[in-house]
């Protein structure tokens, strides 16, 4: 068999995706093996970060469904972003604000995760904390509803 007729068969299998394949002629026998497939897939991991995951979608109220919910009288504060909730600067941390907590205008509320960065969510207006509207590692949409100042 000659050279060039051996390098069509290679990259034929290569091409096609065929993992193996043997030809016999008279008494010359090709034995190819290919091992990776066009089909084959490669995965890789990454290292896995210490924060919780977010509920599942079906447990989240999206900033529609928080419209329609009764909120106590009073400022509020809505997510300037996508991303995901977090109370406390660090999982087993304590929470940077509580319901019936005295705040000041800059005070920092919580923490909206989104692409890898932690934004800081400071409070707009002075006042107390009425209600916490969303749960400790929870998907929060532009516009829902996090906190009720009064």
């Amino acid at each position: 068999m000659d050279l060039r007729k051996l390098k069509k068969l290679i990259d034929l299998t290569q091409e096609s995706g065929i993992s193996e394949l043997e030809i016999t002629e008279g008494e010359e026998k090709v034995r190819i093996v290919n091992k990776y497939p066009a089909s084959a897939q490669i995965s890789m991991s990454a290292p896995v970060a210490d924060i919780p995951p977010p509920l599942p979608a079906a447990a989240t109220p999206d900033a529609e469904e928080t419209k329609n919910i009764e909120l106590p009288p009073g400022h509020v504060l809505k997510s300037p972003m996508v991303g995901t909730f977090y109370r406390a600067t660090a999982p087993g941390a304590e929470p940077m604000t509580d319901v019936g907590q005295s705040i000041k205008v800059g005070d920092r509320l919580c923490i909206i995760e989104a692409m890898k960065l932690m934004n800081e969510i400071e409070a707009e207006v002075a006042g107390v904390v009425k209600a916490i509207l969303v749960e400790n590692g929870q998907p929060v949409e532009f516009g829902q509803p996090l906190f009720v100042i009064g």
